[in-house]
């Protein structure tokens, strides 16, 4: 099935929607993230994506408290990303109930921890985030370009037990002017494990786009956030594959 994501950025403690993932071009800054949750949860969401960007940019867990507390008082599905840096910080999300963890820089720096995760929590609550600008995969918040294209890196981490990867294209993320379906099309028909993408939904024309990529999800937060569309009108998208 093919799932509608909504995302929760987190950044001192707010909910909050970034251009290119810049700090200090927030779109939309929200008070009250856990009541954010229960709007999307309301509408009809199954599954949460929540990162916590001062953990990824500067190693800070702020909203660590916020995570954990939206965890425990929904009952849906939640991924969760944003400064995991070592098994021990993937190994508390999950005991805390997060069902499936995130990992960016730490997995293409350390592929190891991906199989040492996957080995003993279950390669599904595992997923590995692969974020690509022109061709190339970036690490370090979008600073720093490896050599490797998402699909080497994606059959490397599928191989080491991963169970899903999140595909982000930088090159249309947070900008609102729509999807370039080639690169998740590529990533997803290289690879048996599910993709989930994100970056650049701007309408539900493009949500259709990306399903007739193969992936099977898309996380979408500015589109929701500016009021391009309802999350409810998106769920409604989920059902028309199987």
């Amino acid at each position: 099935m093919f799932r509608i994501i909504p995302a929760i950025d987190l950044k001192n403690r707010k909910c909050v929607s970034l251009i290119q993932g810049v700090p200090g071009t927030e779109r939309v800054s929200l008070d009250n993230p856990p009541g954010i949750a229960a709007r999307w949860v309301e509408e009809g969401a199954t599954v949460l994506h929540l990162i916590d960007l001062d953990g990824a940019i500067e190693g800070r867990r702020l909203n660590r408290p916020i995570i954990e507390s939206i965890v425990k008082e929904f009952e849906v599905e939640t991924q969760v990303g944003g400064g995991i840096r070592s098994k021990q910080d993937a190994a508390e999300l999950l005991e805390i109930g997060v069902d499936r963890v995130i990992l960016g820089t730490a997995a293409i720096n350390n592929p190891q921890l991906v199989e040492e995760l996957a080995g003993e929590f279950g390669g599904e609550r595992i997923i590995v985030a692969l974020d690509s600008k022109d061709g190339r995969v970036t690490t370090h918040g979008w600073a720093k370009q490896s050599g490797f294209t998402a699909v080497e890196l994606g059959l490397k981490f599928e191989e080491l037990g991963a169970g899903s990867i999140l595909f982000t294209d930088i090159n249309t993320e947070g900008l609102l002017k729509g999807v370039d379906p080639k690169p998740t099309r590529e990533l997803a028909l290289a690879l048996s494990i599910p993709v989930i993408a994100s970056g650049g939904i701007t309408t539900l024309s493009d949500i259709e786009v990306i399903k007739g990529t193969g992936a099977k999800g898309i996380v979408v937060g500015a589109a929701l956030y500016v009021g391009n569309f309802r999350l409810r009108e998106a769920l409604e998208m989920e059902d028309n594959q199987g």
